[in-house]
């Protein structure tokens, strides 16, 4: 594995458009790129030999143009290069929120990414600072957000939220679709714009939220109740659980597509990832512990499995957030976190390969194609 440092400034569309590799004439087959949050870092990964790794955006206290990023990674579909990742530089002045983004170059080693807009809502109160996590994009344009809200204990305060573009400005307009979700995690939009939400506790489980959701932060829009903080607050929303937690999936921490008309969800918990059906049954784990694990102590070797995300060929690549125990409870351990990616031979998962280690709190994943 190659380690590259890099860190890049704000570049013209045009030369956005260069660095991609449209109408270049180029018969060169980009791959896709993998990227995780890691220590307040956005890494992105080669996804073939030699497995390169650059950081593509600093952590602000090593570097002050850079950001504090974390939790689930979202291209826009539209091949423009813009992303969105949570960004808490400097919170909680300013307050935590989710930083818009757009990326240059083509080749891990060549990445840049600026800071193009800032999406900062309200939170309920919670025993911690707020943590933005999950993302994705309805096929209008309009985003979707998650923030954990209260994560270990106390009422659950997780929020899901919708966006309206345009997002590259740092005054966005946003509806709140629930606020009470139990560490609310990452999410996963289907083609047909209905919305999935990993929770890991209290009634934990996926939630599926289906349109019509509202189409501005106004009544007239189907926004017109506000939350506890005085933020707009959708008039209604049609919900449900889609999975409940149970023993593959105790702990509903991410949720993916796999590209075969199946999902799957991520247990750091027990260190597994499990695929279900769109009935939401449960099919099989494509991640676990060895057998000789599987009922000991974690660590476990095969990682603990937080945010996850699949690129076309199918191969998903997972961060591993590096759950110990210790004698102040469970949790993240120093630098023990990796990221990896699980390919299929025959239909079949093969033992997972580990892009990087030593990473410190790598919670979320995304892919770039």
């Amino acid at each position: 594995m190659r380690q590259i440092e890099s860190r890049g400034l704000w570049v013209t569309v045009a030369a956005v458009v260069l660095a991609f590799g449209f109408g270049c004439g180029s018969s060169e087959k980009p791959q896709p790129i993998a990227f995780g949050a890691e220590g307040n870092r956005l890494l992105a990964y080669e996804t073939q030999a030699p497995w390169a790794v650059q950081t593509v955006i600093e952590r602000f206290s090593q570097d002050p143009s850079g950001w504090d990023i974390n939790g689930q990674i979202c291209f826009v579909p539209d091949g423009s290069g813009r992303f969105v990742a949570g960004e808490d530089t400097g919170q909680p002045n300013p307050p935590a929120g989710y930083g818009f983004f757009q990326l240059s170059g083509r080749r891990v080693g060549e990445l840049a990414a600026a800071r193009i807009g800032k999406l900062t809502p309200t939170y309920q109160e919670a025993r911690s600072q707020p943590e933005p996590y999950g993302c994705g994009f309805l096929s209008d344009g309009r985003l979707l957000t998650t923030d954990v809200g209260n994560q270990s204990s106390g009422d659950p305060t997780g929020q899901l939220m919708i966006w309206f573009p345009p997002f590259d400005r740092d005054t966005v307009r946003y509806c709140k679709l629930d606020v009470a979700i139990g560490t609310a995690g990452g999410i996963y939009v289907d083609p047909q714009d209905r919305v999935y939400v990993a929770s890991a506790r209290a009634t934990a489980g996926v939630f599926l939220f289906e349109p019509p959701y509202p189409t501005s932060d106004e009544a007239s829009g189907g926004c017109g109740r506000v939350d506890a903080t005085g933020a707009p607050l959708a008039d209604q929303v049609q919900q449900q659980t889609f999975i409940s937690a149970n023993p593959n999936s105790p702990t509903p921490n991410a949720v993916a597509a796999s590209g075969r008309d199946t999902i799957y969800v991520s247990s750091v918990f027990n260190g597994v990832i499990s695929e279900y059906d769109l009935d939401g049954e449960f099919l099989r784990r494509i991640l676990e512990p060895p057998s000789d694990e599987s009922l000991g102590p974690i660590p476990f070797s095969t990682g603990s499995p937080m945010g996850i995300a699949v690129d076309r060929a199918g191969r998903v690549f997972y961060a591993d957030l590096g759950i110990r125990v210790s004698g102040s409870g469970i949790g993240p351990g120093r630098l023990a976190g990796s990221y990896r990616m699980i390919e299929f031979m025959d239909g079949e998962p093969q033992p997972p390969l580990t892009l990087a280690s030593g990473l410190a709190f790598p919670d979320g994943a995304g892919i770039m194609e």
